[in-house]
């Protein structure tokens, strides 16, 4: 079994994939735009991203602009985890997400015994951090 994420952005689909590989790497695969596609799109988003991925060592982050009639909700029904092998590691990609974002719960050691943290980065996507 394999289980990825599929992310919806409200037009800024390429920027938030550029801006994670800026922090994991991977490159952006299948980037398809609405140009072309025999649908009820306003002119202004066909260059919108319909479908694109983001692939690298050990992730695969899908993720498209919904249609502007699509209601997207910056939400709390999705919470990407990543589970890392140092707390220095884990704080430094905790550091480079929470950029422009919301931090939730401060990077710390937790009563668990290992590092954690939680953000909302600035395209509306969370995040928990975790190292043990």
């Amino acid at each position: 079994m394999k289980i990825q994420s599929y992310l919806s952005f409200k037009g800024q689909c390429q920027e938030a994939l550029d801006f994670y590989k800026s922090i994991f790497g991977g490159e952006v695969i299948n980037r398809q735009t609405y140009e072309d596609k025999k649908m009820d799109i306003p002119e202004h988003y066909r260059p919108k991203l319909q479908h694109a991925e983001l692939k690298g060592d050990g992730f695969h982050i899908m993720g498209y602009d919904a249609s502007p009639d699509t209601p997207v909700t910056d939400g709390t029904n999705i919470q990407m985890s990543i589970d890392l092998d140092t707390a220095d590691k884990a704080k430094d990609l905790f550091s480079s997400l929470s950029k422009g974002g919301k931090v939730h719960t401060e990077f710390q050691k937790t009563t668990w015994g290992a590092h954690y943290g939680r953000i909302t980065d600035q395209y509306g996507i969370n995040w928990m951090i975790n190292a043990k």
